[in-house]
Protein backbone atom coordinates (compact mmCIF):
# COMPACT_ATOMS: atom_id res chain seq x y z
CA UNK A 1 0.00 0.00 0.00
CA UNK A 2 3.09 2.13 0.15
CA UNK A 3 3.05 2.82 3.66
CA UNK A 4 5.63 3.29 6.07
CA UNK A 5 5.26 0.99 9.28
CA UNK A 6 7.60 -0.42 11.94
CA UNK A 7 6.64 -3.74 13.16
CA UNK A 8 6.77 -4.75 17.29
CA UNK A 9 7.37 -8.37 17.65
CA UNK A 10 6.15 -10.13 20.93
CA UNK A 11 6.40 -13.85 20.78
CA UNK A 12 8.06 -16.62 22.98
CA UNK A 13 11.60 -14.99 22.43
CA UNK A 14 10.46 -11.80 24.12
CA UNK A 15 10.19 -8.07 22.29
CA UNK A 16 11.83 -7.69 18.77
CA UNK A 17 12.37 -4.32 17.13
CA UNK A 18 11.01 -2.44 19.93
CA UNK A 19 9.38 0.76 18.74
CA UNK A 20 11.30 3.96 19.96
CA UNK A 21 9.85 7.03 21.04
CA UNK A 22 10.83 8.59 18.19
CA UNK A 23 8.90 5.95 16.10
CA UNK A 24 6.05 6.57 17.80
CA UNK A 25 5.83 10.23 17.96
CA UNK A 26 6.35 10.47 13.82
CA UNK A 27 3.86 7.65 13.82
CA UNK A 28 0.29 8.53 12.80
CA UNK A 29 -1.60 5.57 14.39
CA UNK A 30 -0.97 2.34 15.93
CA UNK A 31 -2.43 -0.62 15.45
CA UNK A 32 -2.10 -3.90 18.52
CA UNK A 33 -2.83 -7.12 16.55
CA UNK A 34 -2.02 -9.06 19.49
CA UNK A 35 -3.63 -11.69 22.04
CA UNK A 36 -1.54 -11.16 24.56
CA UNK A 37 -0.53 -8.00 27.14
CA UNK A 38 1.45 -4.83 25.27
CA UNK A 39 2.94 -2.15 27.28
CA UNK A 40 0.64 0.96 26.14
CA UNK A 41 1.42 3.75 28.21
CA UNK A 42 4.17 4.49 25.40
CA UNK A 43 1.15 5.60 22.99
CA UNK A 44 -0.33 7.99 24.75
CA UNK A 45 -2.15 10.29 22.71
CA UNK A 46 -2.13 7.98 19.88
CA UNK A 47 -4.57 7.22 17.09
CA UNK A 48 -5.23 3.55 18.27
CA UNK A 49 -6.97 0.38 17.33
CA UNK A 50 -6.86 -2.75 19.08
CA UNK A 51 -7.59 -5.95 17.48
CA UNK A 52 -6.30 -9.93 17.89
CA UNK A 53 -3.87 -11.42 15.66
CA UNK A 54 -5.99 -13.12 13.65
CA UNK A 55 -7.12 -9.91 12.09
CA UNK A 56 -3.94 -8.63 11.09
CA UNK A 57 -3.67 -11.77 9.38
CA UNK A 58 -6.56 -11.32 7.43
CA UNK A 59 -7.45 -7.66 7.38
CA UNK A 60 -4.19 -5.95 7.26
CA UNK A 61 -5.66 -3.58 4.34
CA UNK A 62 -8.51 -2.29 6.86
CA UNK A 63 -6.61 -1.80 9.68
CA UNK A 64 -4.35 0.18 7.32
CA UNK A 65 -7.01 2.11 6.23
CA UNK A 66 -8.68 3.06 9.80
CA UNK A 67 -5.37 3.89 10.81
CA UNK A 68 -4.73 6.34 8.04
CA UNK A 69 -7.98 8.17 7.87
CA UNK A 70 -7.63 8.97 12.13
CA UNK A 71 -10.67 6.72 12.41
CA UNK A 72 -8.90 4.90 15.82
CA UNK A 73 -10.26 6.56 19.07
CA UNK A 74 -7.26 8.78 20.96
CA UNK A 75 -5.57 6.21 23.76
CA UNK A 76 -5.41 7.48 26.93
CA UNK A 77 -3.09 5.51 29.41
CA UNK A 78 -3.58 5.00 33.20
CA UNK A 79 -0.16 4.73 33.87
CA UNK A 80 -0.11 0.85 35.14
CA UNK A 81 0.46 -0.58 31.89
CA UNK A 82 -3.31 -0.97 30.64
CA UNK A 83 -5.55 1.68 29.28
CA UNK A 84 -8.79 3.77 30.07
CA UNK A 85 -10.74 3.66 27.28
CA UNK A 86 -8.80 1.31 24.97
CA UNK A 87 -10.93 0.25 22.05
CA UNK A 88 -12.73 -2.64 22.85
CA UNK A 89 -13.10 -4.76 19.51
CA UNK A 90 -13.76 -8.05 20.67
CA UNK A 91 -16.25 -9.35 23.20
CA UNK A 92 -15.45 -10.44 27.44
CA UNK A 93 -14.61 -14.14 25.36
CA UNK A 94 -11.57 -12.22 23.44
CA UNK A 95 -10.28 -10.62 27.00
CA UNK A 96 -10.34 -13.70 28.92
CA UNK A 97 -8.37 -15.29 26.02
CA UNK A 98 -5.56 -12.51 25.94
CA UNK A 99 -5.10 -13.39 29.80
CA UNK A 100 -5.30 -16.70 29.42
CA UNK A 101 -2.70 -16.80 26.66
CA UNK A 102 -0.38 -14.61 28.63
CA UNK A 103 -0.23 -17.48 31.43
CA UNK A 104 0.53 -20.04 28.79
CA UNK A 105 2.97 -17.94 26.89
CA UNK A 106 4.69 -18.08 29.71
CA UNK A 107 4.43 -21.52 31.39
CA UNK A 108 5.14 -22.63 27.46
CA UNK A 109 8.92 -22.84 28.34
CA UNK A 110 8.67 -24.96 31.67
CA UNK A 111 6.36 -27.44 29.77
CA UNK A 112 8.77 -27.42 26.45
CA UNK A 113 12.21 -27.70 28.67
CA UNK A 114 10.41 -30.08 31.49
CA UNK A 115 8.47 -32.36 29.33
CA UNK A 116 11.38 -32.93 26.79
CA UNK A 117 13.91 -33.50 29.82
CA UNK A 118 11.56 -36.11 31.13
CA UNK A 119 11.49 -37.74 27.44
CA UNK A 120 15.67 -37.88 27.79
CA UNK A 121 14.83 -39.53 30.71
CA UNK A 122 12.59 -42.35 30.03
CA UNK A 123 15.26 -42.79 27.14
CA UNK A 124 18.02 -43.31 30.44
CA UNK A 125 15.72 -45.63 31.87
CA UNK A 126 14.89 -48.01 29.05
CA UNK A 127 19.01 -48.06 28.19
CA UNK A 128 20.32 -47.72 31.81
CA UNK A 129 18.03 -48.47 34.23
CA UNK A 130 15.74 -46.99 36.45
CA UNK A 131 18.48 -46.67 39.48
CA UNK A 132 20.94 -44.48 37.03
CA UNK A 133 22.24 -41.64 37.80
CA UNK A 134 21.44 -39.91 34.76
CA UNK A 135 17.61 -41.28 34.62
CA UNK A 136 17.45 -39.74 38.41
CA UNK A 137 19.28 -36.59 37.52
CA UNK A 138 17.16 -36.07 34.31
CA UNK A 139 13.73 -37.33 35.83
CA UNK A 140 14.06 -35.41 38.86
CA UNK A 141 15.18 -32.14 36.66
CA UNK A 142 11.85 -32.23 34.24
CA UNK A 143 10.00 -32.87 37.71
CA UNK A 144 11.10 -29.85 39.03
CA UNK A 145 10.33 -27.96 36.06
CA UNK A 146 7.10 -29.34 35.90
CA UNK A 147 6.14 -28.28 39.42
CA UNK A 148 6.18 -24.63 38.43
CA UNK A 149 3.46 -25.36 35.19
CA UNK A 150 0.53 -24.51 37.40
CA UNK A 151 1.53 -21.58 39.77
CA UNK A 152 3.84 -19.71 36.89
CA UNK A 153 0.20 -19.93 34.52
CA UNK A 154 -1.74 -18.67 37.56
CA UNK A 155 0.83 -15.84 38.39
CA UNK A 156 1.02 -14.49 34.30
CA UNK A 157 -2.70 -14.80 33.66
CA UNK A 158 -3.04 -12.60 37.06
CA UNK A 159 -0.91 -10.42 36.07
CA UNK A 160 -2.94 -10.04 32.54
CA UNK A 161 -5.46 -8.72 34.46
CA UNK A 162 -4.15 -6.57 37.78
CA UNK A 163 -0.37 -6.14 36.32
CA UNK A 164 2.40 -6.68 38.60
CA UNK A 165 0.42 -6.14 42.19
CA UNK A 166 -0.94 -9.42 41.10
CA UNK A 167 1.63 -11.81 40.19
CA UNK A 168 2.35 -12.86 44.00
CA UNK A 169 -0.88 -13.62 44.86
CA UNK A 170 -1.43 -15.37 41.45
CA UNK A 171 1.45 -17.55 41.77
CA UNK A 172 0.28 -18.30 45.60
CA UNK A 173 -2.78 -19.37 44.60
CA UNK A 174 -1.35 -21.71 41.83
CA UNK A 175 1.06 -23.27 44.08
CA UNK A 176 -2.23 -23.90 46.50
CA UNK A 177 -3.95 -25.56 43.95
CA UNK A 178 -1.07 -28.31 43.25
CA UNK A 179 -1.62 -29.40 46.98
CA UNK A 180 -3.84 -32.32 47.55
CA UNK A 181 -5.11 -31.08 51.17
CA UNK A 182 -5.15 -27.18 51.37
CA UNK A 183 -8.48 -26.64 52.21
CA UNK A 184 -10.82 -27.74 55.26
CA UNK A 185 -11.76 -30.73 53.31
CA UNK A 186 -8.82 -33.30 52.90
CA UNK A 187 -9.46 -34.13 49.48
CA UNK A 188 -7.97 -36.71 47.32
CA UNK A 189 -7.19 -34.83 44.54
CA UNK A 190 -5.55 -31.56 44.19
CA UNK A 191 -7.72 -28.77 42.64
CA UNK A 192 -4.74 -28.99 39.44
CA UNK A 193 -4.78 -27.04 36.74
CA UNK A 194 -8.30 -26.23 36.46
CA UNK A 195 -7.92 -25.05 40.31
CA UNK A 196 -4.86 -22.56 39.28
CA UNK A 197 -6.66 -21.28 36.11
CA UNK A 198 -8.91 -20.22 38.35
CA UNK A 199 -6.78 -18.90 41.09
CA UNK A 200 -4.87 -17.16 38.09
CA UNK A 201 -8.27 -14.76 37.27
CA UNK A 202 -9.53 -14.65 41.07
CA UNK A 203 -5.85 -13.13 41.94
CA UNK A 204 -6.12 -10.59 38.71
CA UNK A 205 -9.66 -9.31 39.57
CA UNK A 206 -9.11 -9.12 43.13
CA UNK A 207 -6.28 -6.96 42.82
CA UNK A 208 -8.41 -4.73 40.18
CA UNK A 209 -10.83 -4.42 43.00
CA UNK A 210 -8.05 -3.90 45.95
CA UNK A 211 -6.75 -0.52 43.70
CA UNK A 212 -10.34 0.96 43.14
CA UNK A 213 -10.68 0.33 46.83
CA UNK A 214 -7.90 2.19 47.45
CA UNK A 215 -8.04 5.10 44.87
CA UNK A 216 -8.78 7.20 46.92
CA UNK A 217 -5.75 7.28 49.23
CA UNK A 218 -3.57 10.31 48.59
CA UNK A 219 -0.70 10.24 45.95
CA UNK A 220 2.09 10.73 48.04
CA UNK A 221 1.17 6.87 49.97
CA UNK A 222 1.22 5.49 46.48
CA UNK A 223 4.55 3.62 47.33
CA UNK A 224 2.93 1.93 50.42
CA UNK A 225 0.40 0.56 48.27
CA UNK A 226 2.52 -1.68 45.99
CA UNK A 227 4.76 -2.54 49.08
CA UNK A 228 2.41 -3.37 51.77
CA UNK A 229 -1.13 -3.25 50.86
CA UNK A 230 -1.56 -5.35 47.68
CA UNK A 231 0.73 -7.68 49.07
CA UNK A 232 -0.64 -8.41 52.20
CA UNK A 233 -4.08 -7.61 52.23
CA UNK A 234 -3.76 -9.69 48.79
CA UNK A 235 -2.22 -12.63 49.79
CA UNK A 236 -4.26 -13.12 53.10
CA UNK A 237 -8.09 -13.01 50.42
CA UNK A 238 -6.45 -15.22 48.16
CA UNK A 239 -5.16 -17.62 50.57
CA UNK A 240 -9.09 -17.49 51.98
CA UNK A 241 -10.71 -17.99 48.71
CA UNK A 242 -8.36 -20.88 47.94
CA UNK A 243 -8.85 -22.72 51.17
CA UNK A 244 -12.67 -22.41 51.33
CA UNK A 245 -13.79 -22.09 47.81
CA UNK A 246 -11.39 -23.06 45.06
CA UNK A 247 -9.60 -26.10 46.24
CA UNK A 248 -12.48 -28.29 47.73
CA UNK A 249 -14.79 -27.31 44.66
CA UNK A 250 -11.91 -28.06 42.04
CA UNK A 251 -10.73 -30.91 43.64
CA UNK A 252 -14.07 -32.68 43.73
CA UNK A 253 -14.03 -31.80 39.64
CA UNK A 254 -11.06 -32.53 39.02
CA UNK A 255 -11.42 -35.55 40.75
CA UNK A 256 -14.64 -36.73 38.94
CA UNK A 257 -12.92 -35.64 35.46
CA UNK A 258 -9.74 -37.44 36.36
CA UNK A 259 -12.12 -40.72 37.06
CA UNK A 260 -14.50 -40.32 33.75
CA UNK A 261 -11.23 -40.49 31.80
CA UNK A 262 -9.68 -43.37 33.31
CA UNK A 263 -12.95 -45.04 33.08
CA UNK A 264 -13.71 -44.27 29.45
CA UNK A 265 -14.25 -46.76 26.57
CA UNK A 266 -12.48 -47.48 23.65
CA UNK A 267 -15.17 -46.16 21.83
CA UNK A 268 -15.78 -43.09 23.82
CA UNK A 269 -11.94 -42.81 23.56
CA UNK A 270 -12.19 -42.71 19.57
CA UNK A 271 -14.11 -39.72 20.09
CA UNK A 272 -12.75 -37.18 21.79
CA UNK A 273 -9.16 -38.11 20.31
CA UNK A 274 -10.51 -37.42 17.02
CA UNK A 275 -12.38 -33.71 18.34
CA UNK A 276 -9.33 -33.03 20.40
CA UNK A 277 -6.87 -33.56 17.24
CA UNK A 278 -9.50 -31.97 14.98
CA UNK A 279 -9.37 -28.69 17.44
CA UNK A 280 -5.76 -28.67 17.13
CA UNK A 281 -5.68 -28.01 13.18
CA UNK A 282 -9.25 -25.45 13.47
CA UNK A 283 -6.80 -22.52 13.89
CA UNK A 284 -3.22 -23.78 14.22
CA UNK A 285 -2.28 -22.24 17.25
CA UNK A 286 -5.44 -20.08 18.02
CA UNK A 287 -8.23 -20.60 20.99
CA UNK A 288 -9.38 -23.81 19.39
CA UNK A 289 -5.52 -25.37 19.39
CA UNK A 290 -4.83 -24.13 22.79
CA UNK A 291 -8.29 -24.83 24.27
CA UNK A 292 -6.98 -28.41 23.46
CA UNK A 293 -3.66 -28.40 24.37
CA UNK A 294 -4.74 -27.24 27.60
CA UNK A 295 -7.04 -29.45 28.54
CA UNK A 296 -4.38 -32.39 27.86
CA UNK A 297 -1.53 -30.74 29.82
CA UNK A 298 -3.89 -30.15 32.48
CA UNK A 299 -4.84 -33.92 32.45
CA UNK A 300 -1.36 -35.10 31.99
CA UNK A 301 -0.19 -32.83 34.97
CA UNK A 302 -3.06 -34.26 37.31
CA UNK A 303 -2.44 -37.60 36.30
CA UNK A 304 1.18 -37.32 37.57
CA UNK A 305 2.38 -37.23 34.52
CA UNK A 306 1.62 -40.73 33.61
CA UNK A 307 -1.60 -40.18 31.47
CA UNK A 308 -0.65 -38.93 27.99
CA UNK A 309 -3.02 -40.48 25.56
CA UNK A 310 -4.86 -37.50 25.46
CA UNK A 311 -1.53 -35.63 24.62
CA UNK A 312 -0.94 -38.07 21.91
CA UNK A 313 -4.33 -36.89 20.13
CA UNK A 314 -3.33 -33.21 20.68
CA UNK A 315 0.16 -33.62 19.54
CA UNK A 316 -0.19 -35.49 16.55
CA UNK A 317 -3.31 -33.52 15.68
CA UNK A 318 -1.05 -30.31 15.80
CA UNK A 319 1.84 -31.89 13.85
CA UNK A 320 -0.45 -32.94 10.84
CA UNK A 321 -1.16 -29.02 9.11
CA UNK A 322 2.85 -28.17 8.72
CA UNK A 323 4.16 -32.15 7.64
CA UNK A 324 1.01 -32.83 5.33
CA UNK A 325 1.79 -29.16 3.75
CA UNK A 326 5.47 -29.81 3.64
CA UNK A 327 4.94 -33.46 1.58
CA UNK A 328 1.95 -31.64 -0.74
CA UNK A 329 4.46 -28.27 -1.71
CA UNK A 330 7.12 -31.38 -2.33
CA UNK A 331 5.46 -33.70 -4.44
CA UNK A 332 3.29 -31.44 -6.09
CA UNK A 333 5.05 -28.26 -6.33
CA UNK A 334 3.29 -27.09 -9.75
CA UNK A 335 0.26 -26.17 -7.22
CA UNK A 336 2.79 -23.67 -5.24
CA UNK A 337 4.58 -20.73 -5.43
CA UNK A 338 8.56 -20.77 -5.47
CA UNK A 339 8.28 -18.89 -2.03
CA UNK A 340 5.57 -21.81 -0.64
CA UNK A 341 7.64 -24.44 -2.08
CA UNK A 342 10.60 -22.47 -0.16
CA UNK A 343 8.41 -22.05 3.33
CA UNK A 344 7.11 -25.81 2.58
CA UNK A 345 10.84 -26.93 3.26
CA UNK A 346 11.10 -25.19 7.07
CA UNK A 347 7.49 -27.25 7.36
CA UNK A 348 9.11 -30.77 7.59
CA UNK A 349 11.04 -29.56 10.48
CA UNK A 350 8.12 -27.47 12.50
CA UNK A 351 5.83 -30.42 12.10
CA UNK A 352 7.85 -32.93 13.01
CA UNK A 353 8.90 -30.81 16.25
CA UNK A 354 5.49 -30.33 16.77
CA UNK A 355 5.05 -26.42 15.88
CA UNK A 356 1.54 -26.38 13.90
CA UNK A 357 2.00 -22.20 13.52
CA UNK A 358 4.23 -23.11 10.47
CA UNK A 359 1.22 -23.89 8.91
CA UNK A 360 -0.63 -20.42 9.22
CA UNK A 361 0.57 -18.60 6.36
CA UNK A 362 -0.60 -21.34 4.17
CA UNK A 363 -3.80 -21.76 5.38
CA UNK A 364 -4.88 -17.58 5.30
CA UNK A 365 -4.54 -17.63 1.60
CA UNK A 366 -6.69 -20.73 0.84
CA UNK A 367 -8.21 -21.17 4.21
CA UNK A 368 -10.98 -23.61 3.05
CA UNK A 369 -8.57 -26.68 0.88
CA UNK A 370 -5.63 -26.01 4.04
CA UNK A 371 -7.96 -25.78 7.05
CA UNK A 372 -10.47 -28.09 6.02
CA UNK A 373 -7.99 -31.30 4.85
CA UNK A 374 -5.88 -30.45 7.77
CA UNK A 375 -8.31 -30.76 10.25
CA UNK A 376 -9.77 -34.41 8.66
CA UNK A 377 -6.16 -35.73 8.53
CA UNK A 378 -5.76 -34.85 12.30
CA UNK A 379 -9.68 -36.16 13.47
CA UNK A 380 -8.27 -39.29 11.51
CA UNK A 381 -5.03 -39.31 13.03
CA UNK A 382 -6.56 -38.05 16.59
CA UNK A 383 -8.47 -41.14 16.53
CA UNK A 384 -5.99 -43.67 15.42
CA UNK A 385 -4.09 -42.72 18.88
CA UNK A 386 -6.56 -43.63 20.81
CA UNK A 387 -7.30 -46.94 18.51
CA UNK A 388 -3.92 -47.94 18.83
CA UNK A 389 -3.71 -46.98 22.82
CA UNK A 390 -1.17 -44.49 22.46
CA UNK A 391 0.69 -42.70 25.49
CA UNK A 392 2.79 -40.01 24.95
CA UNK A 393 5.47 -39.75 27.86
CA UNK A 394 6.46 -35.72 27.15
CA UNK A 395 3.67 -33.35 26.59
CA UNK A 396 6.17 -31.52 23.89
CA UNK A 397 8.86 -32.33 21.10
CA UNK A 398 6.98 -34.14 18.19
CA UNK A 399 9.09 -37.11 17.04
CA UNK A 400 11.67 -36.38 20.01
CA UNK A 401 9.55 -38.41 22.43
CA UNK A 402 9.42 -41.08 19.83
CA UNK A 403 12.84 -42.69 21.35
Amino acid sequence: MGVDIKVETNGSEGVKHKLTADDIARAQGVIIAADKKVDMDRFDGKHLINHPVIDGIKKPEELITTTLHDEGPIFHGNGAGGAEDEEETGSLWNRIYKDLMNGVSNMLPFVVGGGIIMAISFIFERYAGAHSGLFTFTNNLGNYAFSFLVPVLAAYIAVSIGDRPALMPGFVGGWMATLTAASFVKAQNPAGFLGGLVAGFVAGWMVVGLKKLFAGMPHNLDGMKTILIYPVIGLAIMGLIMFFIVNPIFAAINGALIGALESMGTGNAVLVGTILAAMMSIDMGGPFNKAAYTFAIGIYSASNYTDGRWMAAVMVGGMIPPLAIALASTFFPKKFTEQERQSGLSNYALGLTFITEGAIPFAATDPVHIIGSSVIGSAIAGALTQLFKVNVPAPHGGIVALA
